[in-house]
């Protein structure tokens, strides 16, 4: 049984690997991008001991890799998170494939840790349905997982697309008009747009905050 745990983690890349096959996928048609969070990890190991941590990465890095698709890759980024790009599949067949591991994972006995369970928080993004670029499709699937664990973790969240509700009630039509052309010139979405001038306008003013 150790050797097929060991065979399975032998799966996981390196990280600098893992952001070159994604950036690679990204350049097809379709990928779905997924963060993977272990819940309260430091607790773990707070109340259980290092040991006890390791045990539960090793059991987490064996279901990823032994559970996804033969064509998708994973890596631990660092620390309790993870995370896994599945080409060619659709952002809601991701969250199949993934909820089927975090109930796994919540499922398994870790001797170690017993009798507390392990409970996972993932986010899911998908390009192009919700981003133009890889960079963009980092930051959705962050923004699904915070989502996920801000509803009460434990749980597998997909991003969902910001629609600046109310635009049309700040921007004239004219400008608004300019925005869907400029999204369709650049194949990012309106909304990672939008985001970046906000992250330019904190960067500019952030002293006064």
């Amino acid at each position: 049984m150790e050797k097929s745990v060991q065979e399975s983690e032998s799966r996981l890349l390196s990280r600098d690997e893992f952001e070159r096959r994604l950036e690679a996928m990204g350049e097809g048609e379709s990928v779905s991008f997924v963060l993977i969070d272990i819940d309260h990890f430091k607790e773990i190991n707070d109340s259980c001991g290092r040991d006890a941590g390791d045990a539960v990465l090793r059991r987490l890095e064996a279901a990823i890799a032994g559970s996804l698709p033969s064509d998708a890759v994973a890596a631990r980024l660092g620390g309790d998170e993870y995370a896994a790009a599945l080409p060619a599949l659709p952002a809601e067949n991701a969250l199949i494939v993934m909820e089927e591991i975090r109930q796994h994972v919540a499922h398994l006995e870790i001797r170690e840790i017993t009798p507390r369970h392990v409970s996972l928080s993932l986010g899911i993004a998908n390009k192009p349905t919700h981003a133009g670029n890889v960079g963009d499709l980092q930051r959705a699937a962050a923004e699904a997982l915070y989502r996920a664990k801000s509803e009460g973790k434990g749980r597998v969240a997909i991003h969902v697309e910001s629609k600046m509700i109310l635009k049309s009630n700040y921007y004239p039509k004219a400008t608004l008009d300019r925005l869907t052309k400029l999204s369709a010139a650049l194949n990012r979405t309106e909304a990672s747009l939008l985001r970046e001038a906000l992250d330019e306008l904190l960067l500019k003013y952030g002293s006064a905050i």
